[in-house]
């Protein structure tokens, strides 16, 4: 007997991270809400690479708090079995950084209660699980002397059975084969109903990567972090200014490190979107200097004073390079203004990071294809869910879905 697809519904779905991790596990899309465009774009794209007939139907580029929003997804749906709904609201009101740009501490921005818009969808559809994804800034956050994230799960446990310990909910992407550091928050809903606990369902997201600062006990069984060299160093040397949209990938599979084969497919041999942005020179010879000499931007500043920053406001982290042997920083959204975070480890090179370099070390595969400008295709990467972790959690909802059917 053929196995049964689990259906689900991707709620500010950006650019497909996270449901990419589901199609990976063979989930079936029923529908995307997402309101930017070009995140759209890529969205039908990419469920037109996985078969997908009508995506002009099933990616719905809707504003979410639409009176009607359920309305409309209901159309979409239809009479599908709706077993699943994940999703990140936006999170720039919960990052730090959002928080220190702005002097009311982002307490105005109405993307605090998005959330919301989740819940109400959640809760009209009552799937058996949910996935709900956002930063870590999201614990601390408080909107005039209220916590959001109490108030978060409190609307989340009217249907479900959710966990509110932060020993459980922080999942770092560098654990599940991410070459990056990311700590990410991500809630994990039961419906009340179901006789399966959380703990159960997060016990199911296995690690198989320790992290760089791991002891010698939380090694055990792992592999060792993929690192950025493992996960860029095969892409073609660039000076800045140089690359194309579409290159002729030369490695054979064959010569390839086992994460570099995951990202690609056997027969592939085209590398898309490889194309290193234009710099001023004096940010050229920054990014050299601070590479060739594993500096921080501090330590630039101390021993190349010709190569301060004539902004007065510029912060220690504001130039960064990131190493051969480490898994990267934190992706952010901010590549789309610059890469001064996110400086190619290679000094020969004196350049930031590519799209597909920034791909890569979200675990993008290489066949993903994002559309729009190279503005928005970083826009796009860095606000994204990896989908390896991705992966990891989609394999453990699977699990648990799969023995519910048993059961039944």
């Amino acid at each position: 007997m053929a196995k049964k697809q689990f259906n689900y519904i991707d709620l500010f779905a950006g650019c497909g991270g996270l449901s990419e991790g589901f199609y990976m596990q063979g989930f079936n899309a029923l529908a995307h809400v997402e309101i930017d465009h070009f995140a759209c774009e890529t969205l039908k794209t990419r469920m037109r690479h996985y078969g997908y007939k009508d995506v002009e139907k099933a990616v719905m580029e809707e504003d979410i708090t639409a009176k009607d929003i359920v309305n409309r997804i209901e159309k979409v749906v239809g009479k599908q079995v709706v077993d699943i709904i994940i999703g990140g609201p936006p999170c720039q009101s919960f990052s730090p950084l959002g928080k220190a740009k702005d002097e009311n501490n982002m307490e105005e921005d109405p993307r605090n209660y998005l959330f919301e818009n989740y819940v109400k969808v959640l809760n009209h559809f009552k799937p058996k699980f949910f996935v709900f994804e956002n930063v870590t800034g999201l614990l601390d956050t408080e909107v005039k002397g209220k916590s959001i994230f109490k108030m978060i799960l409190r609307r989340l446990r009217r249907n479900y059975k959710v966990l509110g310990d932060e020993n459980t909910i922080v999942l770092n992407a560098t654990n599940y084969g991410v070459p990056q550091q990311r700590k990410r928050v991500i809630l994990l809903g039961v419906r009340k109903d179901i006789e399966v606990t959380p703990q159960k369902v997060y016990a199911s997201i296995i690690k198989t990567h320790y992290l760089p600062d791991a002891s010698d006990a939380e090694k055990k069984g792992l592999k060792k972090y993929i690192t950025v060299r493992e996960a860029i160093g095969d892409l073609p040397h660039l000076q800045q200014g140089e690359g194309s949209l579409k290159a002729t990938y030369t490695n054979t599979y064959s010569n390839c490190n086992e994460y570099v084969k995951l990202m690609r497919n056997h027969n592939d041999n085209v590398l898309r979107d490889h194309i290193a942005r234009k710099n001023n020179e004096k940010d050229v010879e920054r990014y050299r200097v601070m590479a060739q000499n594993n500096w921080n931007f501090l330590q630039l500043l101390k021993n190349r004073p010709d190569l301060s920053h004539e902004k007065k406001r510029v912060f220690f982290n504001s130039y960064k390079v990131q190493w051969w042997d480490m898994p990267a920083k934190t992706i952010i959204a901010h590549l789309y203004k610059d890469g001064n975070q996110f400086i190619h480890p290679d000094y020969t090179q004196g350049r930031s990071i590519t799209v597909r370099e920034a791909a890569r070390l979200q675990s993008f595969p290489d066949s993903f294809i994002f559309e729009g400008s190279r503005t928005e295709q970083f826009k796009q990467i860095g606000n994204a869910v990896p989908p390896l972790l991705a992966e990891a959690i989609a394999k453990a909802i699977k699990q648990n879905l799969e023995k519910l059917e048993k059961e039944h």
